[in-house]
């Protein structure tokens, strides 16, 4: 692989994008990669539920009907059943989604490995052939999930163009770098160290950040090569009144007592930054898209909803943020696109923040935490609503205004889970939501899209994106499927995992 012939063949993404927009009327295909190419603390963090997740982006079968000239390839790790298909499928209007349905390819890859799509892909010279005879000469390009060799190598061999940032650039998404790219963007960070690599290192973060900060209560130690709120550890600090000398005796215990393995990772790189407080706090989000030639797209702010130990594990969204500073968020965000796009970066993106204020009567603070160069969790809740419900997001005031201009919000997570669940056949909770009307209705176009069907096998486990008129409508749609779901469970007869 050469740097050269990754540029020669990048150069065909602009043509390719520009196919895959409405009303092109060029022939081509989308090859949807869910390939994650993680550390292995990430990919133990998922353990068995990572072809389910891969499963997320089924939502992005719904491009076939938006897009009619869009041929959509999905390739997983397994191939999602008839019933997870059905369920994205018969969101569209009745009389296109046969025609949709003949614009659908789906690819299983398993070879009984964790290892990510892509490099299960390459070992599959007879699926290669047959996707390199199905693309023929259409414009075509790779959607992945994140980029790393492995999906370089792909796309090498598909002679298809990759909507991702190059391997070389990964670190742009670390903890560290990344600290270092917002500061040069001008987004305010918490106060806080970057390259922290030993327990030395984290106990003189600390004592610094208590130096700079006397009313800092606690510092987040965070792993440079880590997401979803894996690799994130919480420490308290000692009261504002002890002395130094305390701070760093209490810090060096309680780091002492962080498992081998995390200090092992921690080795490799970290930072250490103040956990920000306040009466009223949240953690929002801003995706974006980098298009080639530097184009920078806000697409959407979201209101993440956090949770597991400390509050650091990503669970779900809102959509879209609060607007007392959603305009913000994407001004923000908007101004980190720019920096990465001016390093090369490309693609899918988003930056996490948090918002804090003293009282209701007072004004947010805003921080950029991470930015998170690739896909993530508010991915495919976006791609539900910009597919079902076409349109576009204004970033100021912040809000989804459809084509017939009314607007949209949706409340999504890939979490609504009950181990009593496990074996809940899919078919029969679909049908209890189509029962009930909850599944979205492309008239009205409000309703729940469900996703993540296979985890109900694993774990109890499954996701939604709720699409309605107001946040307070999203989240009662929310609550009737969990309610649903209990409800199915007590009758259903479960299927084996």
């Amino acid at each position: 692989m050469t740097e050269d012939a990754v540029d020669r063949l990048q150069r065909k993404l602009s043509p390719a994008l520009r196919a895959n927009r409405p009303g092109s009327g060029v022939d081509h295909v989308l090859i949807v990669l869910p390939s994650y190419s993680v550390s292995e603390s990430i990919l133990s963090h998922y353990g068995d539920r990572i072809a389910s997740l891969e499963h997320r982006y089924l939502n992005a079968l719904l491009i076939a009907d938006r897009i009619p000239e869009c041929e959509v390839v999905f390739i997983s790790t397994r191939r999602p059943s008839d019933v997870a298909v059905d369920a994205v499928l018969e969101l569209i209007p009745a009389h296109r989604r046969a025609r949709a349905r003949t614009r659908i390819e789906l690819l299983e890859v398993d070879d009984g490995t964790a290892r990510s799509v892509a490099a299960k892909l390459l070992d599959r010279p007879d699926l290669l052939d047959d996707l390199r005879r199905r693309i023929g000469e259409r414009p075509a390009l790779i959607e992945p999930w994140n980029v790393t060799e492995a999906e370089i190598a792909l796309a090498l061999a598909l002679d298809v163009p990759i909507n991702g940032t190059r391997p070389e650039l990964r670190s742009l998404g670390f903890k560290s770098e990344g600290r270092r790219v917002l500061a040069r963007a001008g987004i305010p960070i918490p106060l806080g160290r970057e390259d922290v690599r030993s327990i030395d290192d984290v106990v003189a973060a600390a004592v610094a950040v208590r130096s700079e900060h006397p009313g800092a209560r606690a510092v987040v130690v965070k792993h440079d090569d880590s997401g979803a709120g894996d690799g994130n550890v919480v420490l308290a600090l000692p009261g504002p009144s002890e002395p130094f000398e305390a701070v760093a005796a209490e810090i060096r215990h309680k780091a002492g007592e962080l498992p081998g393995w995390y200090l092992e990772d921690l080795a490799r790189g970290g930072i250490v930054e103040e956990r920000i407080t306040g009466a009223e706090f949240s953690s929002p989000s801003a995706q974006v898209d980098l298009r080639p030639g530097g184009e920078v797209i806000v697409l959407a702010t979201h209101e993440q909803v956090l949770g597991g130990e400390g509050g650091q594990v990503y669970l779900g969204c809102r959509f879209p943020a609060d607007p007392a500073y959603a305009a913000e968020l994407g001004r923000h965000a908007a101004a980190v696109g720019r920096e990465l796009a001016s390093r090369g970066a490309m693609g899918r993106f988003s930056v996490d923040f948090v918002a804090a204020r003293a009282a209701a009567d007072s004004a947010w603070r805003i921080y950029a935490l991470e930015i998170n160069l690739r896909k993530g969790g508010t991915t495919h809740p976006y791609a539900a609503l910009r597919n079902l419900v076409p349109g576009r997001y204004e970033p100021d005031p912040g809000r989804w205004v459809a084509d017939d201009g009314a607007t949209r919000c949706y409340a999504a997570t890939d979490n609504v889970v009950d181990p009593t669940w496990t074996g809940l056949p899919p078919a029969t909770l679909v049908r209890a939501i189509v029962d009930a009307g909850l599944q979205f209705d492309p008239d009205r176009r409000t309703g729940v899209a469900l996703h993540m069907l296979s985890g109900l096998a694993i774990d109890g486990r499954f996701g939604l994106t709720a699409i309605a008129e107001t946040p307070e409508a999203a989240d009662e749609l929310e609550a009737r499927v969990r309610s649903l779901a209990t409800a199915a469970a007590t009758t259903a007869v479960p299927t084996p995992g």
